[in-house]
């Protein structure tokens, strides 16, 4: 429930009302409210439920209930703070401010999902399906993933420069993400030599 409201706030407060695209699922959601006026929520709800049919199948059952939990938690979060956000426009003038602010609760938000084994559906999934059969980070997964949402949100928002900012976010967050994964992990290692 954290993790989804620390997402929930770096969406909704920060990159959303900046028009800043973050990657995956809700930026897809994203592009879709902005070209549409279709509202979030909906757009996130629905391609994660389709997702969420092929996780089932690989990522087992535990996996996908706190993966629904968090997806449905954060669906009726967005719809709340969109809500009770509707007027507040922080950081307008400042885009490169907000893209930091709202990459790092987004990235951590991502982060305390998958370390609780579960995540905010999507674009993660993915990645953890990937990390489950390969020695690959579930950053580098995403960044190959959300370079390609957020390309293709020129046509919509037609400025190059919310392109790079929502690049920057991607690279914040994918970091901040690691990070929040590798914190609590530690290891040991002893090299013996013997004869």
């Amino acid at each position: 429930t954290i993790a989804m409201l620390s997402y929930c706030i770096g969406w909704t407060v920060f990159l959303l009302p900046n028009s800043i695209t973050t990657g995956g699922v809700s930026g897809v959601s994203s592009i879709v409210f902005w070209g549409l006026g279709i509202p979030v929520e909906y757009t996130y709800f629905g391609i994660n439920a389709v997702l969420m049919v092929f996780a089932l199948r690989l990522l087992g059952m535990k996996f996908c209930i706190k993966t629904i939990y968090g997806v449905v938690v954060l669906t009726i979060s967005l719809s709340a703070f969109r809500i009770f956000t509707a007027d507040l426009h922080l950081l307008q003038d400042q885009p490169f401010m907000a893209s930091v602010i709202g990459a790092v609760f987004t990235g951590c938000g991502v982060g305390l999902g998958l370390s609780s084994n579960g995540s905010t559906g999507g674009t993660d999934i993915i990645a953890a399906v990937v990390n489950k059969y390969r020695n690959i980070s579930l950053g580098r997964v995403l960044i190959f993933v959300d370079i390609i949402i957020i390309g293709s949100s020129l046509p919509i928002l037609g400025d190059w420069r919310k392109v790079v900012f929502g690049l920057m976010t991607m690279v914040i967050e994918n970091f901040v993400l690691d990070y929040v994964m590798n914190a609590r992990r530690e290891s040991v290692q002893f090299l013996i030599f013997s004869s």
